[in-house]
């Protein structure tokens, strides 16, 4: 990650925007490092973060409305405007959906159909808490430099979209994760205590 965010860092487009964006990267890595030991998640958490990070720090080398995946993106969608930012939105709900059912299970003992929605509804609290955050910026930030750094790019359903993308991302990483639980359930010897098949999950 130190080696992503150092080329993240490399010469990007704004300066003052790429540490604007890495704000909460920064907090966020330090809570995953100070929480370790206290709670391990598994390597596929770790490395669905990574991933998700990784693909943050694109958007923040180039800025969200300008990185190049958005512009060659826009002839297949057959729009104006850079939905790299929609690209994010989504991957975060994808991505860090199952580190959060992950929390919910080990730390809260949650393992009802709860762990499914749970993660859904924390990728649409936190999208709100971010979109709020992005609007807090943007009224200290200069009328220019706020309306740049929110990504609006012309749209006022912006942070609206934001927050449905982000949604559809964590219910289609849980329907994928319901659906390998059930095939291994399936699997699983019909003699195995449940205590036993609950921890294999």
């Amino acid at each position: 990650m130190i080696v992503v965010m150092a080329i993240s860092a490399y010469r990007p487009e704004q300066v003052y925007d790429w540490f604007l964006e890495n704000g909460l990267v920064f907090g966020f890595l330090a809570a995953l490092i100070v929480t370790y030991r206290r709670l391990p998640l598994s390597d596929m958490s770790y490395l669905l973060l990574f991933v998700f990070l990784c693909v943050h720090e694109w958007g923040a080398h180039y800025k969200y409305s300008d990185v190049p995946l958005g512009e060659w993106m826009k002839p297949w969608l057959k729009t104006q405007r850079n939905d790299y930012d929609r690209v994010i939105h989504f991957s975060y709900g994808l991505l860090c959906s199952y580190p959060m059912q992950e929390f919910f299970m080990r730390k809260l003992n949650i393992y009802s159909r709860w762990r499914y929605y749970l993660p859904v509804e924390s990728t649409l609290a936190f999208s709100a808490m971010y979109e709020l955050l992005e609007a807090m910026m943007a009224n200290i930030l200069t009328p220019e430099r706020g309306e740049e750094f929110v990504g609006m790019q012309g749209d006022i359903w912006d942070s609206q979209k934001d927050m449905f993308v982000a949604m559809m991302g964590a219910v289609v990483a849980m329907l994928i994760v319901a659906t390998i639980r059930y095939r291994r359930s399936l699997r699983a010897p019909a003699h195995e205590p449940a205590i036993a098949l609950r921890a294999r999950r």
